[in-house]
């Protein structure tokens, strides 16, 4: 319906927008001519009287007619071929990880790192709901012979949740209780990973380029790779993450779409705010945010820093509200946001996760309670008769108990280990881990018999280092973005890597480990994408401009895909020479 509602009046004391937009400009206060000597760039007038929907719901780039001419597409048919190519970049960028991946998933044959845990784990949560106490030095045997292994009977102490060992189980189920069986879950995940950060990515910065080199950048993270050809728990703990993420990037979009098209619309077309209609409006069912709650109750089921994550993304969500309701044309946006966003959220994300965590322990709740179930599941039969929570049903006062004592183990966890690692180290790659060495003589193994000396055979999970330390600037780039361009893209890159990284500098005592970062892998490869693309140079910039910007962000992306494939034999367990080897401990720590 066409209106000709005039512009929310300002708040009490202070000019029309347009106004105080000119006095600002035109005398600044002392606080912001600081800033603006540091970037900061105030909302320009033009920018405040734009087109309202399309500052809430920006559209897609669309590539120049230059290169559709060049490309002999006809201008009837570039809607199409656009459509087709925001899912055809980021399947071809997948493909690629998916061979990166897969290609000799079974190597090395061998129990690697904590494989030796989560491995047996999973194969036992998959065949009777809980983890068994396997005896010591089996790998060999489950190597040797896998389908000789009978399965323990005793339940097995574990101090995280079951999700990862249900999805690693998951590929043991299909393809065997052997390597490529155990790993075979974590590739899916992480090529499956790939393709979710280009459409993130697309939908992010809206364009299919910038998206498509977001995933391509993971592609070739070294850090990414092995934990994807490994059965551990954290790529299974990053895959949900993003997830969850992705789904709350979506329901940004789709709120902020439902709240400009209930704005009024003047005569010459333009959406323009509503001060009501801002304050007001219901947003709705929001069914992408209940799925975030899903995939984020899965990562709290995987290992117990996705709790971490929900507070940090629920936090997140409830900003981007207030500041819809802000564009839109509300007085009050945080008011607003907290009388019609606040409870809906919490109620779609915080329950949510706290049930579908509950619901992953099923085949453990499931189990006997008198001692030929899981580990603990007895506890309340046997100690807590009578007490004051008697009302509650035994296996979850039996849960509790079990939770209590994981959280004492974790906040306990002081023994040294050789790779351990301080979280401050983790961007510029201080202490990667070895999962796997070997020294193989000349002429076995791979090793070339005219070696004089042993060669050497590596996984190490390291990322990708010309990556990582363009990162580090990329991160300051975004914290910049965010501070004082006020652009909402990097403050939510900054807040999901923050909320992957900050929570472990509260465990300085703590054993912890370089690999932990997998996690926040996919926003630094969006915040190294995001610098790029501001080396490419914003729209209407001069073709020479864009020349150089071209040639500084080609150069950059082909040396990281160098460094990737220089570090692929340590990656994948390939036999090197030692002085190869050594070539590629670039620091001492890395040894």
């Amino acid at each position: 319906m066409t209106s000709t509602a005039t512009p929310p009046p300002s708040p009490a004391g202070a000019p029309p927008a347009s106004e105080a937009g000119r006095d600002s400009d035109a005398q600044p206060s002392v606080w912001l001519r600081r800033l603006r000597g540091f970037g900061y760039a105030p909302p320009a007038g033009a920018a405040r009287r734009a087109d309202v929907r399309t500052r809430l719901v920006p559209p897609y780039a669309r590539p120049s007619g230059q290169l559709w001419t060049a490309l002999g597409v006809p201008a009837a048919e570039r809607a199409t071929w656009q459509r087709v190519l925001a899912w055809a970049g980021p399947l071809l960028v997948a493909l690629v990880a998916g061979v990166l991946r897969f290609v000799h998933l079974g190597s090395p044959k061998a129990v690697i790192f904590d494989e030796t845990y989560y491995a047996k784990d999973a194969w036992a949560t998959i065949r009777q709901g809980y983890e068994a106490s396997w005896p010591k030095d089996i790998d060999k045997s489950i190597l040797a012979n896998p389908d000789g292994i009978p399965l323990p009977l005793d339940p097995g102490y574990v101090v995280h949740p079951p999700v990862g060992k249900w999805v690693i189980g998951l590929g043991e189920w299909m393809f065997g209780f052997d390597p490529f069986g155990w790993r075979f879950m974590t590739a899916l995940l992480g090529t499956l990973s790939v393709l979710m950060l280009c459409r993130i990515g697309r939908r992010l910065f809206r364009s299919t380029f910038l998206g498509c080199l977001a995933g391509a950048l993971m592609a070739v993270d070294g850090l990414h790779l092995v934990m994807s050809r490994t059965a551990l728990l954290d790529l299974v703990l990053m895959f949900f993450i993003l997830a969850a993420f992705g789904a709350l990037v979506i329901d940004r979009d789709k709120a902020r779409a439902r709240l400009a098209a209930a704005l009024p619309v003047d005569e010459e077309g333009r959406t323009r705010p509503d001060l009501r209609i801002a304050e007001t409006l219901g947003l709705g069912w929001r069914p992408y945010r209940i799925l975030a709650g899903v995939c984020l109750g899965l990562a709290f089921g995987t290992k117990w820093n996705g709790l971490v994550v929900l507070a940090f993304f629920g936090v997140l969500t409830v900003l981007w509200d207030a500041a819809a309701r802000r564009t839109a044309g509300a007085g009050a946006p945080y008011a607003a946001m907290l009388r019609r966003d606040a409870l809906p959220g919490f109620l779609s994300t915080v329950p949510v996760a706290v049930a579908v965590y509950l619901m992953s322990w099923l085949g453990w709740i499931l189990s006997p309670d008198n001692g030929k179930g899981g580990y603990f599941r007895d506890w309340a039969a046997k100690n807590d008769q009578g007490s004051s929570l008697s009302f509650l049903p035994e296996w979850l006062r039996s849960l509790w108990h079990y939770e209590t004592e994981v959280y004492k183990f974790h906040v306990g966890l002081t023994s040294g280990h050789t790779y351990e690692s301080n979280p401050w180290s983790w961007l510029v790659l201080g202490r990667p881990v070895s999962y796997f060495y070997e020294s193989p003589a000349p002429g076995t193994d791979g090793c070339p018999a005219t070696e004089s000396a042993k060669c050497a055979r590596e996984v190490l999970a390291l990322g990708t280092p010309l990556l990582w330390w363009a990162g580090c600037f990329a991160l300051l780039y975004v914290l910049w973005r965010w501070l004082l361009r006020r652009d909402w893209r990097a403050g939510a890159i900054a807040c999901a890597l923050a909320a992957g990284l900050l929570p472990w500098f509260n465990y300085q005592e703590r054993t912890i480990f370089y690999f932990y970062a997998v996690v926040f892998v996919p926003y630094l490869c969006l915040a190294v994408a995001m610098m790029i693309g501001a080396l490419l140079g914003p729209a209407g910039s001069s073709e020479r401009r864009r020349a150089l910007g071209a040639v500084g962000a080609g150069v950059l992306v082909l040396l990281i895909v160098w460094n990737f494939i220089y570090f692929w034999p340590i990656y994948t367990g390939q036999t090197l020479p030692m002085d190869s080897w050594r070539g590629r401990m670039w620091l001492d720590t890395w040894v």
